[in-house]
């Protein structure tokens, strides 16, 4: 509805995971660099964990971004699945063929790839969003994939994104096979008001913003209030802030325009 009145060529404050939205503040860039080497070096698990919103499912879309194609990549968005569920979906993630649809075949299957791709020096990276939704057994599946190997080396390097709570289940006496093997692992925070300022100008310039259309120091300060830093918070209220702002006309955000886009915020989740 606003795209025309700002000049804008898409939804600057989309709340979809898109990487090239993803704004790297310093603990974005560093929680992708352990990624990377994690995933580089073959660590096996790694263990990306945030507060609800923190960016952590648009943080590993990049990641897979910069993989590139040399790497096999399958991305588990929902884990809340039975075994032989969620290993037939890592095997059509990866795209392989199974004729026999049952946990053994999946997992004759996955192994078959593994090898073929070790054959041909690519690696394997799983990636399971959400990964606090999933039970002690599933989580125990998973770190049997591990097992999956060579004399030399890992098959497969798996990488669990979660919210906080991943990591108190971790700490279960029942998974500690699997948090020994975690050797690589970063916790995002919500972000300053600095980088929430640089985070809004960023989308905005990302979405074809030329300078004409700003938020100003005002508006900076109430979204920060209200979203604490968190990145899904953020574009909540800076997406209902610009339409508050086109329906009066207004090029330039002020306090007052983000204060009356929160209000309504409030009242939607009253009436819910």
């Amino acid at each position: 509805m606003y795209l025309t009145f700002y000049n804008l060529t898409e939804q600057p404050f989309n709340v979809t995971p898109d990487p090239k939205f993803l704004y790297m503040t310093q603990q974005h860039g560093t929680a992708l660099n352990h990624l990377l080497f994690a995933i580089r070096r073959r660590k096996g698990f790694v263990l990306l964990t945030g507060e609800v919103g923190t960016g952590k499912t648009t943080l590993c879309r990049k990641l897979l971004e910069r993989l590139g194609p040399e790497y096999h990549t399958a991305l588990v968005l929902n884990p809340m699945l039975t075994a032989t569920q969620l290993l037939r979906g890592i095997v059509e993630e990866f795209g392989v063929e199974c004729n026999r649809r049952d946990r053994l075949g999946y997992l004759t299957a996955l192994n078959s790839f593994l090898l073929e791709a070790n054959s041909k020096s690519r690696d394997t990276v799983l990636i399971i969003d959400e990964a606090q939704d999933m039970s002690v057994g599933l989580l125990e599946m998973v770190r049997l994939l591990s097992n999956l190997e060579t004399n030399s080396r890992k098959l497969l390097q798996i990488v669990l994104a979660g919210q906080p709570e991943l990591r108190a289940k971790l700490r279960r006496p029942t998974l500690r096979q699997l948090t020994q093997r975690i050797t690589v692992s970063y916790h995002l925070s919500t972000m300053s008001r600095s980088d929430t300022s640089a985070y809004i100008s960023h989308r905005l310039s990302v979405a074809g913003n030329n300078g004409g259309l700003r938020f100003d120091d005002g508006a900076v300060d109430e979204i920060y209030e209200y979203s604490g830093g968190t990145p899904r918070l953020i574009n909540t209220v800076g997406d209902k802030a610009l339409l508050a702002a086109y329906v009066k006309g207004a090029s330039s955000i002020g306090g007052e325009i983000v204060r009356t886009a929160i209000g309504d915020l409030n009242e939607v989740a009253c009436e819910v």
